[in-house]
């Protein structure tokens, strides 16, 4: 059974780091397309429910050569932060080109490798530390690079909590042991934090994709 992060104590202000594509890939390999249609926010707040929820950030990169999946991701990103207006932000990376060789047939091919979603969390938590902008930190994440990060948060802020919490199918034991109350997040936990299949903000509504159904 997964654990979930220690809850922390009441009130303390909380900042949630969002690794967009760790998440979604690690969401889609356990569970297919069917938990993609969630509240982040929802979802942090369960994993420290007597938080103090000050912000949930995002980090991502457009979906390139899918327009259809381009489209969803747009569009889910804007339902979740309708929702949470003040707390939810996206914080967009890039695609750079790289050329690939077949190791036996020498054939080569143009990839696309997401870039800066590290480097712009890493950034985000670091500043976030020395500004002291939150009493505890939680990475949604199992991307081993952002160890250096949380190392440099803990001189700014050597008391604060700073945890992972990470997605289905990934798992980092360096990100365990530099942050120890680090665990899985659960099947549970994920459909409890699903939206609604239709909710309407504003004169806006949003509706769960069909392909996400």
């Amino acid at each position: 059974m997964s654990a979930s992060p220690v809850p922390g104590p009441p009130h303390e202000r909380l900042i949630v780091y969002i690794d967009g594509f760790n998440f979604y890939h690690g969401m889609h390999d356990k569970f297919g397309r069917s938990t993609l249609w969630i509240d982040f926010v929802a979802l942090a707040q369960s994993l420290r429910p007597r938080s103090h929820i000050v912000a949930v950030k995002y980090f991502t990169a457009p979906v390139l050569g899918d327009a259809g999946a381009a489209s969803r991701q747009a569009y889910h990103q804007a339902a979740v932060a309708a929702r949470h207006t003040n707390v939810f932000s996206v914080t967009q990376g890039r695609y750079q080109a790289k050329t690939v060789t077949c190791f036996n047939c020498r054939a080569t091919r143009t990839v696309h490798e997401e870039k800066e979603t590290d480097v712009n969390i890493a950034v985000a938590l670091v500043g976030d530390a020395a500004a002291n902008a939150m009493d505890s930190a939680l990475i949604i994440s199992a991307d081993s690079d952002l160890a250096p990060a949380v190392r440099a948060a803990k001189q700014f802020r050597p008391h604060m909590f700073i945890g992972a919490a990470f997605p289905p199918k990934r798992f980092s034991s360096e990100l365990k042991q530099l942050m120890p109350a680090s665990s899985q997040i659960g099947r549970d936990k994920i459909r409890q934090a699903l939206l609604p299949e239709s909710f309407t903000v504003g004169a806006t509504t949003y509706t769960r994709p069909p392909k996400w159904r």
